[in-house]
């Protein structure tokens, strides 16, 4: 739309005369300039849109931003909770309700008259749904509280071990707190290295030492796991799978291994004979269950993929001497059991107990890997869901997937028979 030359703020543009005639039309479109839609007039507006492209990069970043701020409100939160447990009893008592400004003293003077701004502003347009929130604290960002801590060193020093270590946690965490306020693109790199810094400030807060520091569960797979069953991630096939849970990590430390498959490749074929001596050494109870190579249903599977004949049954035999001879290495063969059975196979599932959360070293309840059989596509072709025990159940007080899975487990296993 043009405006007469008179009403331009700065003269009319470049190139015209300020007309209405010869006004530039502009078209709202793609970054590329004015594109017109199909059927559309020449002197209508094109609404923005965004490419599939385009969404799917922003579905992207709110995932890493998303995650990047729940570690930052974990460390936020464990740090205001300190600071209020230390600071309080010595300032309140003298200072009552404004203790926080006579704790920020004539440094902090300016942040935390801005903070009282903010506080006031929120109650006079009702923004304090929690009456808990009405604190001066709730309102101090993370550098102030961190400024706070520093100031009075002395009063946590009995309490944490290193200043100088939690003060470079928290430097490296000021990067994304920057990104995540602002809405700005944030990478996979500053991502990662925003976790391992909220991790070690978490456990450093806690009185425990940087290594030892155990970063706490993906709070937002916890809030969305009622909404999607159990379902930790979807994976397109098993190398995508093993490229973000090699079977390594999935069975490190693990108490139980339940698996049942047509030839258990991913376990005997990605684990070696040492390592599985070791799990079972270290007491992890094993529970294999093979399809039969002599039955039927092998050579239907055969068929499907277009195998030769005895060529599936074969490379199950194979795995199952391999598991075998782990067997014969242990102490205590009876905690390693090998089973075949006769039904037609419709899963491959891994079922473990004290599994390794992804991305972490801390330990879970339950941890699974199920892949489903297809028709016309190997094992490792197949789609592949990693599934996490849900506490109480899955939405409503339902049984979760994982419990599913376990269920049909142990119902061949109750049907199928040993191997000497």
């Amino acid at each position: 739309m043009g405006f007469p030359a008179d009403d331009w703020p700065d003269g009319p543009p470049i190139g015209g005369s300020g007309s209405r005639a010869e006004a530039p039309t502009v078209v709202l479109g793609s970054p590329g300039g004015g594109r017109l839609l199909p059927g559309q007039a020449s002197g209508e507006a094109a609404a923005p849109g965004w490419t599939g492209e385009q969404w799917q990069r922003a579905y992207q970043q709110v995932r890493l931003t998303g995650r990047a701020y729940v570690w930052l409100n974990l460390v936020e939160q464990r740090l205001r909770a300190l600071l209020d447990e230390l600071l309080r009893p010595v300032y309140a008592p003298a200072h009552g309700a404004d203790w926080v400004t006579a704790a920020a003293g004539p440094v902090g003077e300016e942040w935390v008259r801005r903070a009282a701004a903010v506080r006031e502003v929120s109650r006079r347009k009702g923004y304090l749904l929690d009456p808990a929130d009405d604190d001066p604290l709730v309102f101090l960002t993370l550098p102030q509280l961190r400024e706070l801590m520093v100031q009075h060193w002395p009063c946590f020093e009995p309490y944490l071990d290193d200043r100088r270590e939690i003060e470079l946690a928290l430097d490296e965490l000021e990067v994304a707190r920057h990104v995540v306020s602002r809405n700005r693109s944030l990478s996979a790199t500053v991502l990662a290295q925003t976790e391992r810094a909220a991790a070690r400030v978490l456990g450093l807060l806690d009185g425990r030492s940087a290594t030892a520091a155990a970063p706490p569960a993906d709070i937002i797979e916890e809030l969305v796991a009622g909404r999607f069953a159990d379902v930790a991630a979807v994976h397109a096939d098993r190398v995508r799978l093993q490229r973000d849970l090699p079977v390594e990590d999935l069975l490190e430390g693990a108490r139980r291994l339940d698996a049942i498959g047509i030839g258990l490749g991913m376990l005997c074929q990605n684990f070696t004979g040492k390592r599985l001596v070791r799990l079972a050494s270290e007491g992890c109870r094993a529970r294999l269950l093979f399809l039969n190579p002599a039955s039927s249903a092998v050579r239907r599977r055969e068929r499907e993929l277009g195998l030769g004949r005895g060529e599936l049954s074969r490379s199950i035999e194979m795995n199952i001497m391999h598991v075998r001879r782990v067997r014969a290495r242990l102490r205590d063969p009876g905690g390693f059991e090998i089973r075949v059975f006769d039904e037609t196979p419709r899963f491959t599932a891994y079922l473990v107990e004290g599994a390794r959360v992804p991305g972490s070293r801390r330990r879970t309840g339950d941890l699974g890997v199920v892949q489903p059989y297809l028709r016309r596509a190997r094992g490792i072709e197949s789609p592949a869901l990693v599934l996490r025990a849900v506490a109480g159940g899955g939405e409503d007080g339902e049984p979760g997937l994982l419990d599913v899975y376990r269920e049909e487990f142990e119902g061949v296993w109750a049907d199928s028979r040993p191997i000497n």
